[in-house]
């Protein structure tokens, strides 16, 4: 594997375990799950795929394809993050709260009645804009960081090479 895939896993996995100190702050509420979980800030969707682009520009260019693909392929997952992936969670939110409705109606009602009630559906799916932000700052500057890094390892190999 390239340095940039690396780079990219490390910002995922940094945005991941972000979340819990953020949400505890927020909200006062210890949630180490929430490291496997989706949405929330930052967007690890956002700080992986800015983090490898970051890490392309750097190291190959703004002229090249690498840099193109990574560029556009980034925005559409970005741009996924916050815009449908977020719509499909506050669907989720109003179905959550239809089926504790139906459950209410259905306790009040004499007639016996057994369903199985259906699995709640996970509500936090997307991410809002100001996630996708944040998750892409930490991006560029992991994919700073680790260019930074990659170089001076390049250019000590380099030397011990001529010697």
């Amino acid at each position: 594997m390239n340095k940039g895939v690396y780079l990219a896993l490390l910002s995922i996995g940094l945005a991941q375990g972000l979340k819990i100190p953020i949400h505890y702050l927020k909200k006062k509420e210890w949630r180490p799950e929430l490291f496997f979980g989706t949405g929330g800030m930052p967007s690890s969707h956002s700080a992986g795929v800015s983090t490898l682009t970051t890490f392309i520009a750097l190291r190959r260019g703004l002229s090249t394809v690498d840099f193109a693909l990574s560029l556009i392929y980034g925005l559409i997952v970005m741009y996924d993050a916050q815009g449908v992936r977020r719509q499909t969670g506050e669907l989720t939110l109003k179905v959550n709260s239809l089926n504790e409705l139906i459950e209410k109606i259905h306790k009040e009602e004499s007639m016996e009645f057994k369903e199985k009630s259906p699995k709640k559906l996970k509500e936090m799916l997307g991410h809002e804009p100001e996630e996708v932000l944040g998750g892409a700052v930490l991006g560029i500057l992991v994919g700073l960081i680790g260019h930074h890094f990659t170089e001076k390892d390049r250019k000590l190999s380099k030397f011990k090479l001529k010697f």
